[in-house]
């Protein structure tokens, strides 16, 4: 079993994943309830050993999307759908212009830690940020991926929202490239109300879904050795 373009438009080619890895890159935009439920089948069938891992990149129309945390004090003006995710989390916005990572790689063959596929997941969207120039990091505000943002404020550049059903993992990251930053003033994003959003665009970088698919790509092989490791112990201001 396979996944194919959900979408129907092309995809980037000439991507080298590490064996026993698919990678599909979308060009286009996937629907969330689509790739909820096309996702949820490829977890299945990696579970029951019918199909590879699986690092699916795409981005999906306007949509919020709620945690298994969420709570409705989170909602302030929303201006699209809300639609329950199973992963964990509050409330995130997905959108054009953000670039999601949608993980499914069965732990058993790994390392069965879910703090440590949380790590190594924050490690890859930190290292690749870096090959663009973007120092971020892992911050006591919450889980996630931050920056500095133009003002120098702490800021939010990437989410992390996982589930993990019998050692398989589902969802994953998201990246801003260049979103509408104004559509994540409908929610408090992921709950901290005091922290901001930014983007590569805000912080003066053109970069596009390919040029970060294949640096993201690139740097899987880190990724993956990573889960093979046991989770380095929390240090402050990570």
């Amino acid at each position: 079993m396979r996944l194919t373009s959900v979408s129907g438009s092309a995809l980037w080619q000439g991507l080298a994943a590490p064996d026993g890895v698919d990678v599909v890159c979308e060009a286009g935009l996937v629907p969330y309830a689509q790739a909820l439920a096309a996702m949820e089948a490829r977890n299945t069938a990696i579970g029951e050993a019918r199909a590879r891992d699986l690092v699916w990149l795409l981005e999906h129309p306007p949509v919020y999307t709620a945690g298994t945390s969420a709570s409705l004090d989170d909602l302030r003006n929303p201006q699209f759908d809300i639609v329950p995710a199973g992963r964990g989390g509050k409330h995130t916005y997905h959108g054009p212009g953000q670039r999601i990572g949608y993980v499914m790689i069965d732990l058993k063959q790994r390392a069965r830690d879910v703090r440590g596929f949380v790590h190594a997941l924050e490690g890859w969207v930190i290292d690749t940020l870096g090959d663009f120039g973007v120092e971020s990091w892992r911050s006591e505000a919450g889980v996630g991926i931050w920056t500095r943002d133009i003002d120098g404020a702490e800021a939010k550049i990437g989410a992390i929202g996982v589930r993990i059903r019998r050692w398989v993992t589902m969802h994953g990251f998201s990246v801003n490239l260049n979103p509408d930053l104004s559509h994540f003033g409908g929610i408090v994003p992921c709950g901290i109300a005091e922290k901001g959003v930014t983007s590569l665009t805000r912080l003066g970088l053109a970069v596009s879904a390919e040029q970060w698919d294949r640096a993201l790509v690139a740097r899987m092989g880190d990724f993956l050795a990573r889960l093979a490791q046991p989770c380095p112990t929390p240090r402050a201001g990570e």
